[in-house]
């Protein structure tokens, strides 16, 4: 008799604790975005680059 009780109270235990778990949650954005400032450490490096370019045309002048 204890044992059927008890049988039937894990059935019960075990149908309590539900189905699946939830998915995982995404993975969160990036801290920084790049795409600005490549860009825009690009055009300072050109700019820089045609600067020193400059000063060394004039030294030799």
């Amino acid at each position: 008799m204890f044992a059927s009780i008890l049988f039937f109270c894990l059935g019960l235990v075990s149908l309590a604790q539900g189905g699946t778990p939830p998915p995982p949650t995404p993975p969160p954005p990036p801290g920084l975005p790049i795409d600005n400032g490549v860009t825009a450490v690009f055009v300072l490096a050109l700019l820089y680059g045609g600067y020193k370019a400059y000063q060394r045309t004039r030294q030799k002048a």
